[in-house]
C-alpha cells in the first residue's frame, strides 16, 4: 500500500463530492486518483491547482493567465489580500514540490504527502469560494438585496435573515453563472479563443496523394499513419484507429455522415506529396455539424524534416481540441523513430501491405510483400525499433496455428519484441505484442502487466484493451465485458463486429441472453453476415437446451454458408442431444473436412464430441481414433501451459473421455481439478448436467456435488455482473 493512501482517499471523497461540477477539476483530480506513480501524482496534483489559479486570475485579478508562472499568480494573490493568508501558503508548497513530477528526478517519497495534504486544503476553500459572493462580483450584497425587495414587493421589514438571504444569494449566483457560462462557452466574452469543453474524438481519414505516380500513395498513408499514432498517444484524446478509417478512402459521404459512424466530434483530413528533395503537406481539420473547418495550414518543408512535421501537425490538432499533453506524452509524440529515410521508406510500404493483410486475411502474398519490406528497413538500420515489431506481428499471423503444440510456440514473437524494446523502451506495440503471447502460453500476470504499459504508453491501443480483457476471460465477465466495451468505443471499423461478437458472448455467458442476442443483431446491422448471425443463434438456443430452434437457425445458417465452423459443431450437437445421431455425424463429417482443409482441426477442442458420434453410429474405431485425438490435445496442451489448459477446458474435457471409457479415478481427478476454475458459464452448468459423455457416472453423489459446485459459481458470478450492469446503467 503506498505511503499516501490516506491521502488519496481523501481527495477521492472530495472527487466524489464535486461530480457534474467544475469539469475542468473534476477531469484533473480523477486522473490524479488514478495516478499509479509518484511523479504522476505530483504531476496532476500541480495541474489541479493550475485549473484553480487559473480561474482566480480570470475572476479575481481580471486577467486571463496566459503562460504566466503559477508563482506569480499566486504572489499576486498575496498581495492584493484575494485569497486567505494561510492558502497561499499552501499553494506555495504544493507549487514548488510539485514541479518533481513535471520534470522527473530525484526527490523523497515522503514529500508526496505534503503536496496531497495542501492539496486537499485548497481545494476544500476554493469550493466554498465559489459556492459564495466571492466568485462572482456582480454585484454588492446590499444592491442585490434591495433587488429581492422590489421584485417582491416586501417591505415588511428592513432586514432578512442570513439563512433566507443566502437562499436567495444561492439561487442568483447559480442563474447568473449560467449565463456566464453559456457566454463563456459561446466565445462571446473575451473576444477570442476560451478553454472550452470540447468533443476530444478525433478520425484521420486517408490522405491523399498529389503525385501523379500512383505508387506514391504509400508515402501520403505513411504520413497519416504517423500523425494518427502521434495522436493516439495523448490520453485526452480518443482516436480511431487506422483500419477503422480505411472504409473512407474512396468515399462520397459527407463529414458528417462519417463523423457520426464512427462516433467522433472532428476529421483531420489532408494530402501529400513529395518532390525531389521537398515535401509538401496540407491538414484540415473539420469539426462534425454545421461548424465544418476549423483549421488548416500548408507545410513545405525538406523531405528529411517530414518525420518532425507530422509530430509537429498531431501537437497542433490537440491543442486545436484542448486536449492536453503530459510532458512524457510531448516525449513520445517527438520521437524519432529512425533517422534513415530509406529504412522509414521501406517500413511505410511493409506497413501497407500489412494493414490489406489484417483486411483480408486470405491474402496471404500481401504478407509475404510485407515481411520483405520490414527486412529491407532492418538492411538500412538495424535499430529500427518499429520493422522488429512488424516482423513479429507477421511471424505471429503465419506461424499461430503450426505452431500452437510446439515448445516454442510465440518464443520468436517475443524475441522480436524484446529486440524492439532494446531499441525503443517505450514502444506500446511491442507491449501488446508480448502481452498477447503471455495470454496464448497460460501467463496471464505478466501479460496484464504488459499491457498496462501499453495502455499508458498509448491510450487509444485497442488492441491492448481487447487483449486485457481476455486477461479476464472466464474469470472476471464484468471486467471482460468493460474492457471488449472500451476496445469499441475506439475501434469503429471492420474489427468492430467481432468486438461485439465477443461482447455478446460474454452476455450469454453471464447468463443474459436478451443482451447477447442485441449484440449480435447490432453485429448484423454492420457487417450483413446473416450466415453467422444465424450460427450464433444456433449456439445459443443449443446452450437453453432449445435443440429444435437449435437446429432451426442452424439450417439457415447452412442454408447460405455451409461451411461455417459455429454451425456445423451446433448442427452436430442439437441433432446429438434430439438422439438422431446418423444427422448429427453428417454434419460434423463436413466440419472435419472443413478444419482439415483449414489446417486447424486441433484448436476446435472438439473431438471427443465427434469420438462419442462415431460411439453411437456404431464404429469403434473412429471413436478410438476421435477419443485419443482429444487426450492428446488436452495433455499436451497441460503440459504446454495453454490458454485451453490454463482455462480448465482441458481437464474437463479429459474428464469426459476417461467417464465414457469406464475410467472412474481419471475422470474425478480431472473434474476435481475442472471444479477450482474461478467462475463458471451459463454454457458450462446447461452442459455439465445432460453432458453425455458422464452418463456412467452422473447420479453419483459426487458428480452431483460437482454440478452444484458448478452452478453455484455461475450464480455467484451471475449476480455480481447483474449488479455490475445497474451500477454503469446497462440493465
Amino acid at each position: 500500500m503506498a505511503i499516501w493512501s490516506s491521502e488519496i482517499k481523501e481527495l477521492e471523497k472530495l472527487y466524489e463530492s464535486i461530480k457534474g461540477r467544475l469539469p475542468d477539476l473534476v477531469k484533473e483530480l480523477e486522473r490524479l486518483i488514478k495516478a499509479d506513480d509518484e511523479n504522476m501524482i505530483l504531476l496532476y496534483s500541480r495541474r489541479c491547482l493550475e485549473v484553480i489559479i487559473t480561474d482566480l486570475c480570470e475572476c479575481e485579478l481580471k486577467r486571463p493567465r496566459k503562460t504566466e508562472p503559477l508563482k506569480g499568480i499566486i504572489d499576486k494573490l498575496h498581495k492584493e489580500e484575494k485569497v486567505p493568508s494561510h492558502i497561499i501558503s499552501s499553494m506555495h508548497g504544493l507549487n514548488e514540490l510539485s514541479t518533481y513530477g513535471a520534470h522527473p528526478k530525484d526527490f523523497d517519497l515522503e514529500q508526496v504527502k505534503p503536496v496531497l495534504v495542501n492539496l486537499d486544503i485548497i481545494i476544500k476553500w476554493y469550493l466554498e469560494y465559489k459556492e459564495t459572493s466571492k466568485g462572482i462580483k456582480a454585484k454588492p450584497t446590499e444592491e442585490i438585496r434591495q433587488e429581492i425587495k422590489r421584485d417582491e414587493d416586501v417591505r415588511k421589514s428592513t432586514t432578512i435573515s442570513r439563512k433566507r438571504l443566502a437562499g436567495i444569494l444561492g439561487g442568483l449566483i447559480g442563474i447568473i453563472a449560467s449565463v456566464f457560462a453559456v457566454l463563456y462557452f459561446s466565445n462571446i466574452i473575451g473576444g477570442g479563443k476560451q478553454a472550452q469543453e470540447t468533443d476530444k474524438s478525433i478520425a484521420v481519414i486517408p490522405f491523399t496523394s498529389m503525385s501523379d505516380d500512383r505508387e506514391k500513395q504509400y508515402l501520403a498513408d505513411g504520413v497519416m499513419d504517423a500523425i494518427l499514432l502521434h495522436l493516439s498517444k495523448i490520453r485526452d484524446l480518443r482516436v480511431i484507429p487506422r483500419t477503422s478509417v480505411e472504409q473512407y478512402r474512396k468515399t462520397d459521404k459527407t463529414t458528417t455522415t462519417i463523423c457520426k459512424e464512427l462516433d467522433v466530434g472532428y476529421l483531420l483530413e489532408g494530402s501529400f506529396q513529395k518532390y525531389g528533395d521537398n515535401a509538401r503537406l496540407i491538414v484540415q481539420l473539420i469539426k462534425a455539424g454545421k461548424e465544418g473547418h476549423v483549421w488548416a495550414k500548408d507545410y513545405d518543408r525538406n523531405w528529411n524534416d517530414v518525420l518532425k512535421v507530422q509530430s509537429e501537425v498531431a501537437q497542433t490538432v490537440a491543442k486545436e481540441l484542448y486536449a492536453s499533453i503530459t510532458p512524457e506524452e510531448k516525449k513520445l509524440i517527438e520521437k524519432i523513430p529512425t533517422a534513415n529515410l530509406t529504412a522509414y521508406d521501406f517500413y511505410q510500404k511493409g506497413r501497407e501491405e500489412h494493414i490489406k493483410y489484417w483486411i483480408d486475411d486470405k491474402d496471404r502474398e500481401v504478407l509475404q510483400k510485407a515481411e520483405y519490406m520490414y527486412h529491407q528497413a532492418l538492411q538500412y538500420d538495424s535499430t529500427y525499433a518499429l520493422a522488429y515489431t512488424g516482423l513479429a506481428r507477421v511471424y505471429w499471423d503465419k506461424r499461430y496455428f503450426q505452431d500452437y503444440l510446439l515448445k516454442n510456440f510465440m518464443d520468436s514473437v517475443l524475441t522480436l519484441c524484446d529486440i524492439a524494446l532494446s531499441y525503443d523502451n517505450q514502444l506500446a506495440e511491442a507491449y501488446t505484442l508480448k502481452g498477447g503471447c503471455y495470454i496464448e502460453t497460460g501467463k496471464p500476470e505478466q501479460a496484464v502487466k504488459k499491457f498496462d504499459k501499453a495502455i499508458k504508453l498509448n491510450p487509444n491501443d485497442w488492441m491492448a484493451y481487447r487483449w486485457k480483457g481476455k486477461f479476464y476471460f472466464e474469470t472476471d465477465w464484468a471486467n471482460y465485458i468493460y474492457y471488449l466495451q472500451k476496445a469499441a468505443s475506439i475501434n469503429r471499423g471492420e474489427e468492430l463486429p467481432e468486438l461485439l461478437s465477443l461482447i455478446g458472448y460474454a452476455y450469454y455467458s453471464a447468463g443474459f441472453p436478451e443482451k447477447g442476442k442485441q449484440c449480435y443483431q447490432d453485429k448484423l446491422k454492420l457487417d450483413g453476415d446473416s450466415a453467422n448471425y444465424y450460427a450464433e443463434l444456433t449456439r445459443y438456443e443449443n446452450w437453453l437446451k432449445n435443440f429444435n430452434k437449435s437446429i432451426e437457425f442452424g439450417i439457415k445458417g447452412y442454408a447460405i454458408d455451409s461451411t461455417n465452423s459455429t454451425t456445423l459443431i451446433n448442427l452436430g450437437d442439437s441433432y446429438a442431444e434430439l438422439g438422431q445421431y446418423e444427422e448429427s455425424l453428417k454434419y460434423y463429417n463436413k466440419w472435419i473436412k472443413r478444419s482439415e482443409n483449414q489446417g486447424d482441426e486441433w484448436f476446435a477442442g472438439s473431438s471427443h464430441r465427434i469420438g462419442y458420434i462415431y460411439s453411437q453410429n456404431g464404429n469403434r474405431e473412429a471413436a478410438n481414433y476421435y477419443f485419443n485425438k482429444q487426450i492428446n490435445l488436452c495433455d499436451r496442451s497441460i503440459e504446454l501451459g495453454r490458454q485451453y489448459a490454463h482455462m480448465f477446458y482441458a481437464y474437463y474435457d479429459l474428464a469426459g473421455v476417461y467417464a465414457f471409457r469406464g475410467d472412474k479415478v481419471k475422470a474425478y481427478e480431472n473434474l476435481r481439478i475442472f471444479k477450482k476454475k474461478p467462475i463458471m458459464s451459463f454454457w458450462m452448468i446447461s452442459l455439465i448436467k445432460t453432458d453425455p459423455l458422464f452418463s456412467r457416472i452422473r447420479n453419483e453423489p459426487e458428480f452431483q456435488q460437482i454440478a452444484r459446485d458448478v452452478e453455484a459459481k455461475y450464480q455467484a458470478e451471475h449476480e455480481r455482473v447483474r449488479k455490475w450492469l445497474e451500477e454503469t446503467g446497462q440493465l
